[in-house]
């Protein structure tokens, strides 16, 4: 039996939907990467009001 070559729009199916996951992927890390940075500066606030509170009480005994 001939080894037979899949048709060439299988070929163009392939490659967009590889190009489109690759894309969807890089997307989705991009997000991950805002939301990381996102949150760390939530963080750094929430720990900064806490530490000024905190001072406040310090200073009030």
């Amino acid at each position: 039996m001939a080894n037979k070559k899949p048709p060439k729009d299988m070929d163009v199916t392939k490659k967009i939907k590889d190009a489109a996951g690759a894309a969807f992927h890089r997307a989705h890390r991009a997000l991950e990467t805002a939301e990381d940075a996102a949150m760390n500066a939530v963080d750094a606030t929430a720990n900064t009001i806490s530490n000024l509170l905190d001072d406040e009480e310090e200073e009030k005994k």
